[in-house]
């Protein structure tokens, strides 16, 4: 069953409201480049200088960095009281091209402290320089090291991710059977679902946070390649069969132009048979995970997504728990 919490579009908040009129004005001003017009490097660099607005996550037990492979590492966090037999493994957002490992740090904090687990966050290869499908390619290798790497780290695994990180989630989920990873749950935030940059929402919600000019270029990038858009792999929205989808939670904005796209890929997981809830909210733009110090509502969310995270651990293992009792009768 899908259950939507905050139903309603409200006026955009007005911590977001205020930084809107503020770019608005520089750009105006021409003062500050519209992000498409840096490439990627000035792109980059202007995600990482915005990382103030971001507020800083709770103290964990330990931080450490593991190599994968060749071209994967990933951040390790260890919750100070450990309470689930799971991992989750989060997917930072960016568009594919931006983005990094600090990027996601403070979301990986709570989701660790709250569902008392650890927490493998991956740094992906980027686009251009590596684009469709390496990005896949790593998530699957960083779920491939957590199946079969540190004794530490529970095999059963949730996957999380905002934006084209919720993207990578959601196709590793749909991935995990044919891989042999024991999925158990996933978290998307305001993913990236569908290559269609033509839906409602778009025409809404376009603007200073994210418009169809800003995900047409990071389409772009990633793949270049028009005729790879409609696969799964891109548009995860766009799979076929979605039965065997693990639990999941959905998380939208109301000034989100991913808006529309979030919310049919979370009633065409619900109609594939699987547990969905939609957390929704209405005042709020894509990206507010990356500005929860100016928006205490952005930062109440980051709380919710991490308890959401939470629940599925603690779903997942009750599940087990249950089969294992049956067995056992």
């Amino acid at each position: 069953m899908t259950r939507v919490v905050q139903d309603n579009r409200s006026e955009l908040d007005p911590a977001f409201q205020a930084v809107a009129n503020a770019v608005a004005g520089a750009v105006a001003g021409a003062g500050l480049a519209p992000m498409v017009e840096l490439g990627p490097d000035g792109a980059r660099e202007r995600i990482r200088g915005a990382l103030q607005s971001c507020a800083a996550g709770p103290h964990v037990a330990s931080v450490t960095t593991h190599a994968v492979n060749g071209d994967v590492t990933v951040r390790l966090y260890r919750p100070e009281v450990a309470r689930g037999d799971a991992t989750i493994v989060h997917f930072h957002g960016g568009g594919w091209v931006t983005g990094d490992l600090d990027y996601a740090d403070a979301i990986c904090r709570r989701m660790a402290q709250t569902a008392g687990v650890p927490v493998v966050s991956v740094d992906y290869r980027l686009a251009p320089e590596a684009p469709f499908p390496a990005a896949i390619d790593d998530a699957i290798a960083a779920l491939r090291w957590v199946t079969r790497g540190p004794e530490e780290l529970s095999r059963r695994i949730v996957v999380t991710g905002d934006s084209a990180g919720g993207n990578l989630a959601a196709v590793s989920a749909n991935l995990a059977a044919d891989e042999g990873f024991d999925v158990v749950g996933q978290v998307l935030i305001y993913p990236v679902v569908d290559s269609d940059l033509t839906r409602a929402s778009y025409e809404a919600n376009s603007g200073v946070f994210l418009g169809a000019r800003e995900m047409q270029w990071f389409l772009d990038h990633y793949c270049p390649d028009p005729a790879d858009r409609t696969s799964p792999l891109i548009a995860p929205i766009r799979a076929r069969d979605l039965a065997e989808a693990a639990p999941a939670v959905v998380v939208v904005g109301g000034h989100d132009p991913l808006l529309d796209e979030g919310v049919e890929y979370a009633e065409r997981l619900a109609a594939g048979g699987a547990s969905v809830e939609v957390l929704r909210y209405p005042t709020l733009p894509h990206g507010f995970l990356q500005f929860t110090a100016v928006s205490p509502t952005a930062n109440e969310a980051a709380g919710a997504i991490a308890a959401a995270a939470a629940r599925l651990v603690e779903e997942a293992v009750t599940h087990q728990d249950s089969i294992s009792g049956d067995d056992n009768a």
